[in-house]
């Protein structure tokens, strides 16, 4: 396989306080943003999901720092700065299409591997060098 799989964009957006910004968004990608100044409201954002941070999900829920928002797909991103602005990181990728077994820091595509993982973790060979 060459290159990232997910072909991952990164964006540095800062909005100024009051002001309202609308991003665009491929389709054909996921996207997320980490709030990591100030505060504001975003548009088109999906349900709250089992990220252990700060999650913001609904639309018109406040979003302050350290704060991860998911959107659901759409083609694009609406945020509403707070009174001191918001400064937030817009990532997106391409969906990579295969099953995911998330439980703390580890992510991997089966409860078997994610298990295994574990055991691994436990016994002290989870990293190999």
């Amino acid at each position: 396989m060459d290159g990232i799989a997910a072909d991952p964009i990164y964006l540095d957006i800062s909005v100024p306080p009051g002001k309202k910004k609308v991003l665009p968004v491929e389709t054909t990608r996921h996207a997320f943003a980490y709030v990591f100044a100030g505060s504001g409201t975003f548009g088109n954002a999906s349900d709250l999901q089992p990220v252990k941070t700060d999650i913001v999900g609904s639309a018109g829920q406040q979003a302050d720092n350290r704060s991860l928002v998911l959107f659901d797909r759409g083609d694009e991103v609406t945020v509403q700065a707070g009174p001191e602005g918001i400064r937030f990181l817009l990532v997106s990728g391409k969906p990579l299409e295969e099953p995911v077994a998330w439980r703390g820091p580890i992510v991997m595509n089966t409860q078997d591997q994610l298990r295994q993982a574990f055991e691994e973790l436990n016994r002290g060979t989870f990293l190999k060098t």
